[in-house]
């Protein structure tokens, strides 16, 4: 048996749900999709259900009840079980014929005892008895309309979406994101004078928000489940405002007392906030095709981590765009596909252009296994070579079905190399080049009067032009690279025209894209005006300074960047000996800085494991768009 790992944590949660669905209608939200999707997938659960039908439901207001013939369901839930969120289960129950309910939520006993204001000392006499979990199975009996049905409230940790034995997502925590120090004035707003904050560095738990501090806790009460599954007695380290928050809250975590004294292993888990170095992310210097897959792709509805793959291709419909709503997409996570999830582990692994050879490598040995015709080539690989071996399996509805994670994986390859966004991914990286070197050689104010140029409006725009997204995404990683400097006349009037330009470029456009309406407060292009539109491009550049000054509290590690030398990521501190390394970057991660994080571990330390955790894997257009949220603070717990 191997060792324990994200997968087999992640595996051991769902056996705990898989032992409680057959013939039951299940009901999962987006969290716990995402985490069946990626730890073990729908087929085992289908497996698991037994059933001529698919008794599959996403967990919302307006769904679909059970009929007379379906007796049993199973509510699997990523959240405390409060608010909205019971009475959504409510009405779903009340308006079905179930005479068995089982609800799982992946937040503990002792997390929901907190989200109730039950005191640290009365929780603490509590152990072992789940009163809150008891009170909701007696409610859903009265639901079903009979005090005899069976009801059963339990926990099942499943906090990861695992996208590799080395790296895992939080599906249920996307959108968590370090703190900026415009928060700090918000926070501000609802205290005394006295005693009010100077800095981010002065943020402490007593300083955050109920609704925030009660999500940092569900955080932690996965993580410390995690720690219990792999044997370990953690000790924490942190980098960054908030990751000291939620580091000092699993340190002192009361549940985890006992499982910390009886813990054989040692474990550092290291928190790092993601607004320390935004142009790991922002940036286009990884050379990984999983990176640029995601970046092109449209997202899988509902997920945050996975992208759709139109399969049209394999079908006799039309390539068509009315037609591609017509098939089901195609994903990355080939949970169950041992040949697929082998492919896909290496492209995390390997450089563009070796994982370009790998796809077709794949695809080649599968269609010789299935004797299809095929006309070997060698050389440069091509979107047309690879698309010509997947048509091979077009018509073998045997061979397409041995092999169709391969070939999901084949098509989103073809089609990120297809994808106009795709060339722009060279020109980024060229401009980007040229930033580096400006930033190492001249002021802050000749850089920004480099970008002027570029910032054009609709109506002079080609397709080689940059958007206006694209543009925030340029100076997201101007000011993340840059940190600190100097304030002078040169610096407040390149940034003037810039603002200008920008504003101009923002009202000019035919329709605003979900993140201009964010960063504008208008659903419509018709209503920005240019007043509006230099009021919310004042408050981008407040946010821009933000990220700039990320960096100015830390004594270490100021830099991400060494004039007249290639791009740094934040330098990884080193809190122990300890043979196993947790990495949790909070705000997200991307591949290729998971990759990195493996290897230099593996090159420094060669007998440390490695464990990347983070809120979810990014692309460059996920940042503007987290940056720009407006409940970082409020985080919506569905109470």
């Amino acid at each position: 048996m191997s060792a324990p790992g994200v997968q087999s944590f992640t595996q051991q949660g769902w056996e705990q749900v898989l032992a409680k669905v057959k013939r039951a209608v299940v009901y999962l939200d987006a969290a716990c999709a995402e985490s069946l999707h990626w730890g073990c997938g729908s087929t085992r659960l289908l497996e698991a259900v037994g059933g001529p039908a698919c008794y599959l439901r996403e967990f919302e207001p307006a769904a679909v009840g059970g009929g007379a013939k379906q007796p049993k369901a199973v509510f699997v839930l990523s959240c405390l079980l409060k608010g909205r969120t019971v009475e959504t289960l409510r009405n779903i129950i009340c308006r079905s014929h179930f005479q068995y309910c089982v609800v799982v939520t992946t937040v503990n006993h002792a997390v929901h005892l907190t989200a109730n204001h039950v005191p640290a000392a009365a929780a603490a006499e509590l152990e072992g008895q789940q009163p809150v979990f008891e009170q909701l199975e007696e409610k859903l009996c009265e639901w079903m309309g009979n005090m005899n049905y069976t009801a059963e409230v339990l926990h099942a940790p499943l906090l990861l979406a695992p996208a590799a034995p080395y790296l895992a997502l939080t599906p249920a925590f996307a959108s968590l994101f370090p703190l900026l120090p415009q928060d700090v004035h918000l926070l501000n707003s609802a205290r005394p004078d006295k005693r009010r904050l100077g800095s981010l560095g002065e943020v402490d738990a007593t300083a955050l928000t109920p609704e925030l501090l009660l999500q940092i806790r569900c955080l932690v009460s996965g993580l410390s489940s995690l720690c219990e599954h792999l044997g370990v007695r953690e000790e924490c380290f942190a980098v960054g405002s908030l990751s000291r928050v939620i580091a000092a809250d699993l340190a002192n975590y009361a549940p985890a007392k006992n499982r910390r004294r009886t813990s054989a292993g040692r474990a550092s888990v290291v928190f790092v906030d993601r607004t320390l170095d935004l142009t790991g992310t922002v940036g286009h210097h990884g050379d990984n095709l999983v990176e640029k897959i995601i970046s092109v792709l449209p997202p899988l509805p509902g997920h945050t981590n996975d992208v759709m793959v139109n399969m049209v291709e394999l079908t006799a419909l039309q390539n068509e765009e009315e037609n591609q709503n017509v098939v089901a997409p195609g994903c990355l996570a080939q949970s169950n596909d041992t040949a697929a999830k082998a492919l896909w582990e290496a492209l995390l692994n390997t450089k563009h252009k070796e994982a370009v050879m790998e796809v077709r490598r794949h695809l080649v040995e599968a269609a010789s296994r299935e004797n299809l015709p095929i006309k070997m080539s060698m050389g440069r690989v091509t979107p047309g070579q690879l698309m010509s071996y997947i048509h091979l399996f077009k018509n073998n509805l045997k061979a397409l079905m041995n092999h169709c994670g391969l070939l999901q994986l084949g098509l989103a390859t073809v089609q990120t190399l297809k994808h106009p966004q795709t060339a722009k991914w060279d020109n980024f990286l060229a401009f980007e080049r040229l930033l580096l070197q400006s930033i190492g050689e001249s002021t802050m104010s000749v850089v920004l009067n480099q970008l002027l140029p570029i910032i054009k409006p609709l109506n002079q725009r080609t397709n080689d032009d940059y958007s206006p997204e694209e543009l925030l995404i340029l100076l997201i990683y101007i000011y993340s690279v840059t940190g600190e400097f100097t304030e002078d006349k040169d610096l407040a009037e390149a940034e003037e025209k810039v603002k200008k330009a920008l504003a101009k470029v923002f009202c000019e456009e035919s329709e605003l894209s979900p993140l201009l309406q964010k960063v504008t407060g208008c659903d419509s292009s018709i209503n920005l005006t240019f007043h509006k539109s230099k009021i919310a491009v004042d408050e981008l550049f407040t946010s821009l300074r933000d990220i700039a000054g990320a960096r100015n509290l830390m004594k270490q590690f100021k830099s991400v960047y060494v004039p007249g030398n290639h791009t740094h990521q934040v330098s990884r501190p080193h809190p122990s000996d300890h043979p196993l390394l947790i990495l949790f970057v909070v705000g997200g991660v991307t591949v290729s800085e998971a990759k990195m994080i493996k290897d230099l571990v593996l090159s420094l330390k060669p007998g440390t494991q490695v464990i990347v955790l983070s809120t979810r894997l990014l692309k460059p257009l996920n940042i503007p768009e987290l940056l720009f949220a407006t409940d970082r603070l409020h985080p919506d717990l569905g109470f």
